[in-house]
């Protein structure tokens, strides 16, 4: 394994707020191949420190990782959407200093962070989501998706956690989950629109680039079934089919729950990259 150097960098601002990514990069000249990785935290909480293990994992394999930071929380959808929108054409139009081969740049994220790494991609010139001009910087498609265990649906998670609260003893995730969703989507309209499962069941034409699911069992947050769905599977399962039979290439992996963040799930993105961003 080579060596590796960490830093954080402004991509972004807002007035007077920073939007901050952290790079994880090889050492050596390149160029790289580039994961952009988006943090979860169900669209209000996480941070760049999130996915260290990740990033370093990656860079001391010769990829470049910048890890983003976007608004979240009651700033509101699609907000998220146009910094990561942004951030895919920012780290392409830096891909000297980045020492990235812009060529091959993939996106992937967990949880509600691997959400919006399939929304991004999907709709990468949607113009709410390409909405910051970048001088120099006009592509921001990726060259596959990487997702540990998404929060694919939205609608159906806040559904799911108001019916395990309504039900008595619920997990402690589900306790106050339905008000970070309403703090962030603000209506089950929104959820619906930005949403990748509804987007394929709409018949929506979107971008479909390579995809891997990444599932831990057991895991009632991300691995459920949606009782207002006729497919007989979980989300995740319905997700990978819709996307089959749109037209994409997507694989499912699952491994046991408790080995999240560690070389058991760190191992499966190196390998989507040297399979499909080569």
């Amino acid at each position: 394994m080579a060596g590796f150097t960490s830093e954080d960098v402004e991509y972004l601002r807002h007035g007077d707020r920073k939007i901050m990514a952290r790079i994880f990069k090889p050492e050596g000249a390149g160029p790289f191949p580039c994961f952009i990785n988006l943090h979860g935290g169900a669209w209000n909480n996480g941070d760049l420190a999130d996915s260290t293990g990740l990033g370093e994992y990656l860079a001391s394999r010769g990829v470049v990782m910048p890890s983003l930071n976007f608004r979240h929380g009651p700033d509101g959808y699609p907000t998220t959407l146009t910094d990561i929108n942004y951030g895919i054409r920012w780290v392409k139009a830096h891909a000297k200093e980045l020492k990235i081969d812009p060529n091959r740049v993939a996106i992937g994220g967990q949880s509600s962070g691997g959400h919006l790494a399939m929304l991004a991609a999907m709709r990468p010139k949607d113009p709410r989501y390409a909405a910051i001009p970048c001088q120099g910087c006009d592509d921001p498609s990726v060259r596959g998706v990487f997702m540990q265990w998404p929060v694919i649906n939205p609608l159906s998670r806040y559904k799911h956690a108001k019916r395990l609260v309504a039900a008595g003893s619920p997990p402690a995730w589900a306790v106050g989950m339905d008000k970070k969703h309403e703090t962030y989507w603000h209506t089950e309209a929104e959820m619906a629109e930005g949403n990748p499962i509804l987007i394929l069941e709409r018949g929506e034409k979107v971008v479909m680039p390579p995809a891997v699911w990444l599932q831990g069992r057991p895991d009632l947050t991300h691995d459920y079934h949606d009782p207002d769905s006729n497919f007989p599977g979980n989300e995740p399962e319905r997700f990978v089919s819709n996307y089959r039979q749109a037209g994409g290439d997507i694989e499912i992996a699952y491994f046991d729950n408790a080995a999240r963040n560690t070389d058991v799930t760190h191992a499966p993105v190196y390998a989507f990259m040297q399979k499909h961003v080569k």
